[in-house]
């Protein structure tokens, strides 16, 4: 058998880890070199197979080709067994055993390794026959592991070693140092490096440039400046780079007055800037403010011969763009004779914050027709001005390029598609994005759920955060923002209970405007006991704090409690702003406060200084038709210095509906027929008004019209949450498991309302009323959820039911007098208000 034979059917033995038959080919071996191979071998062998290998086979120690196999990772668990070699093995350079030890697990407490290799235990008290190669390895040996150290972040271990080293008169190469600097710098641990600069001013008397340099940058990116100022005017010998970090680290810092005049220093000092200061310089520009500055950098820099310099160039049209001198910017860019993707990145930024979104997609577009490299980056851009402008077809075709650049399953990537996606409401394919992202962190999650609000998707919303709760990846306020805004339309209390306690134990609670979701969420849900203890739990809130719980009393239809937190938000010294009118006029138009509306109105300008929009008129016309005065909200829409929109017309047409004035209610009619065709309510409002004077061809013809134009009534749907699920009934539903129990429980309660003789319209009025309503009145979505509610949940505990459209009169009559026969506390909220009914009373007063 050749030599070679011999080798292959050692490598294999080797590689199965059959120590026995590895050994056996080995001593079949004669040629010193293949022997020499085949003890390696043989050693890595007996590494995976036996820990105390050596001892057993006790002959010239391995080679490093062992420690490098050791470095492969199916390898590094026989680490530790090989260390126990090499502490045996005297003659052995430990280094690449250290730098193996470093990289796997075991190594943890590697420090003490070190006390097992002879070469390190007897720093103090070394065997004569040791003490050269002792002065070859020991400082090899401190800064492999003091770097180490530095790279995992561990500094009291790193500290503790220095000491050591200290005590034993042993000096810390510089390149060790630096490395140290530079851990503190990266996780901006300034405690660690003073502590680090205190020991290295103790043992180094002479600090050389390059450490002078290492303390600096440490410093800088820390965020001390005073500590970097300090170290540069103590510094002996300052170079090109000493200059440019401190010039930097100033300017990053918004200390642009220091770091200009550091600039000029430089330049009495005669040091000639070079690309890198100018490029520092330029990172402070960020607003209008500093383009005159930002014009001096540039000529300067021409005048330095940087002209024509790329990353020159990028960074003066990067802060022209800034700065709001998009003409500055291009005219750079198109002079450049090289341009990189950065370059054509930052002008496309600058369009998309421009909100010139369609030359963002040109300049894209140019891109790929000169044939520049694209990366992530450039994708998530032109994804975002894609989105702004709802362009689905080209941000397909960028999708297209994505996939083919092989990058769908990047998160920088991915996330702006799915956020693509959503705004050209897409759910389908955001979803597909999402799911392609190898690994989705917060704003990929964030994303998603948002589209799933955005989009009316609140039970998936909810569905997509139970998954994200399983996940390693932490929840950002955007997202609770979402959550709670879902909790909010499903009147899911006990989900949005339930994310208010995961936001106190991340830490989020407390984020800009998130106790105003929380508030905003508990009203929805009919618990302003909640939303004011979430109030009254922030220190200083601010107005939309105040808004949010003004709204949530004006919805509840008490207007006494929300104007009086009107008055304490004023004596607070909080301004109230457009959307707090919005909330104070919707208290007035629910309780009936004609006249403190209409002043509200008119002294918002004159004495808060907002301005009033399209939103408060149509608020207060609102008013005027629920108070049923009709010609006054007439004359206010033909006066107000707006042109109607749909919405004043659909307040006035509901007045008229409710207080049957059918002249002005046709009136109304045709202006909403032409502003808002596909409106529904408006089609469902003028039939009634016309069925209830008995116009039937004229309703007949407004039914026609819903026909031709394929419009169909939206569908009214109520729930009701019980023991965190949410149960949902349309009319005349029968799908529900407790079906049978439902509707036996709602004929028991309409017997007994019969039988109250109240007044209540009953099946036999509704013979003489429309067909659709006689077999549909009595099974009504809020009856189906009220009867649930009542054999559900405990005879002492509120029911709760919340529905998509208006209550009907006759159902509101139904709920006052349920709540008499039970003496249940029934809350329910429909799209305009919540209703309070108990012992036969609600809270609206029979005014919605």
């Amino acid at each position: 058998m050749s030599n070679l034979s011999f080798i292959a059917l050692l490598t294999c033995y080797c590689t199965c880890a059959a120590t026995n038959f590895s050994r056996h080919v080995f001593l079949r071996l004669t040629q010193h070199l293949q022997r020499k191979r085949g003890e390696e071998d043989v050693s890595f062998a007996y590494i995976q197979r036996q820990p105390a290998w050596p001892l057993a086979l006790n002959k010239r120690p391995p080679h490093n080709y062992i420690v490098r196999k050791i470095e492969i990772p199916p390898h590094s668990r026989y680490s530790m067994n090989a260390h126990y070699c090499f502490a045996a093995v005297q003659s052995l350079n430990p280094s690449p055993l250290i730098t193996a030890h470093d990289k796997i697990p075991q190594s943890i407490k590697a420090a003490a390794n070190f006390t097992q290799i002879p070469s390190w235990a007897s720093l103090k008290s070394n065997p004569p026959s040791l003490q050269t190669q002792e002065n070859n390895n020991k400082s090899q040996i401190e800064s492999i592991h003091l770097i180490s150290l530095s790279k995992q972040g561990k500094f009291k271990e790193a500290r503790e070693f220095l000491k050591q080293m200290e005590d034993a008169g042993i000096s810390v190469s510089p390149r060790s140092y630096h490395c140290l600097f530079e851990a503190c710098g990266k996780i901006k641990s300034l405690l660690d490096g003073r502590l680090f600069h205190e020991q290295m001013q103790r043992t180094v008397t002479n600090p050389s440039e390059f450490l002078g340099n290492s303390v600096l940058m440490m410093y800088c990116k820390c965020g001390s400046l005073a500590d970097a100022s300090k170290v540069f005017d103590e510094m002996r010998e300052r170079n090109l780079f000493s200059w440019n970090t401190i010039i930097a680290a100033y300017a990053e810092n918004g200390v642009f007055d220091k770091a200009f005049c550091l600039f000029s220093s430089m330049l009495e000092f005669e040091t000639k800037p070079n690309g890198s200061t100018y490029i520092g310089l330029l990172r402070s520009l960020l607003n209008p403010s500093g383009l005159a500055i930002g014009k001096q950098i540039h000529s300067h820099a021409i005048r330095s011969g940087l002209g024509s310099n790329a990353s020159v160039n990028t960074a003066i049209s990067n802060m022209y763009m800034k700065c709001g001198w998009l003409e500055g910017a291009e005219l750079v860019f198109e002079k450049m004779s090289e341009k990189n993707a950065v370059t054509w990145t930052g002008i496309m930024v600058g369009y998309t914050q421009a909100e010139r979104r369609i030359d963002a997609l040109a300049l894209f577009a140019k891109m790929v027709n000169e044939g520049v490299e694209l990366d992530e980056y450039v994708f998530s851009i032109v994804l975002k001005a894609c989105a702004g402008l709802e362009e689905l077809n080209f941000g397909r075709q960028i999708h297209c390029h994505i996939v083919k650049l092989g990058l769908e399953s990047e998160v920088s990537v991915g996330t702006p598609l799915v956020d693509f996606y959503v705004k050209c409401s897409n759910l389908e394919s955001a979803s597909k994005a999402f799911e392609w992202i190898s690994e989705p962190n917060d704003v990929s999650w964030s994303a998603l759920i948002a589209g799933y609000c955005q989009m009316g998707e609140f039970e998936e919303a909810l569905k997509t955060f139970k998954s994200l709760r399983t996940r390693s990846v932490d929840i950002n306020s955007f997202t609770y923002t979402s959550i709670f805004q879902a909790c909010s339309a499903l009147a899911d209390f006990n989900s949005g209970a339930q994310t208010h306690a995961d936001a106190i134990k991340s830490g989020l609670v407390a984020y800009q405007h998130g106790e105003s979701a929380m508030i905003t969420m508990y009203s929805r849900c009919g618990r302003l006991d909640y939303a004011t203890r979430v109030f009254e739990s922030i220190g200083d809130p601010d107005a939309v704090a105040w808004t949010a719980i003004i709204a949530g009393y004006a919805y509840q239809g008490n207007a006494p409690e929300a104007l009086e937190l009107f008055r304490r938000m004023q004596d607070c010294g909080v301004r109230p702003n457009a959307v707090t009118f919005i909330a104070v006029l919707t208290a007035c138009s629910h309780s009936g406060l004609v006249k403190e509306g209409r002043q509200y109105l008119e002294s918002m300008n004159s004495k808060y200084g907002v301005a009033p929009t399209i939103d408060h008129y149509d608020c207060v016309v609102d008013i005027y038709s629920r108070a049923g005065f009709l010609l006054e909200a007439l004359e206010l829409i033909r006066s107000m210095p707006f042109s109607p929109d749909a919405m004043s017309w659909k307040c006035l047409l509901g007045g008229c509906w409710t207080y049957r004035n059918l002249g002005i209610g046709e009136l109304a009619a045709e202006n909403l027929f032409q502003l808002d065709p596909e409106d529904t309510a408006c089609y469902i409002l003028m039939f009634n008004l016309y069925a209830s004077f008995g116009k039937w061809k004229e309703a007949a013809d407004v039914r026609k019209m819903m026909t031709e134009r394929n419009l169909r009534k939206e569908l009214s749907s109520s729930w009701i949450s019980v023991k965190g699920k949410v149960h949902r009934f349309i009319v005349g539903d029968k799908h529900h498991p407790q079906t049978e129990e439902i509707y036996s429980k709602l004929e028991a309660l309409n017997y007994s309302v019969k039988k109250k003789e109240t007044g209540l319209l009953t099946e036999e009025d509704v013979s003489n009323s429309l067909p659709e309503r006689k077999e549909q009145l009595l099974v009504h979505s809020e009856r189906l959820a009220l009867a649930f509610g009542l054999i559900s949940t405990p005879s002492s505990a509120p029911v709760f039911v919340f529905k998509n459209l208006r209550a009907c009169k006759d159902c509101h009559d139904f709920c006052k007098q349920v709540s008499s026969i039970t003496g249940r506390e029934i809350v329910v909220r429909d799209s305009f208000r919540f209703h309070h009914f108990r012992l036969g009373e609600c809270t609206c007063n029979d005014y919605w």
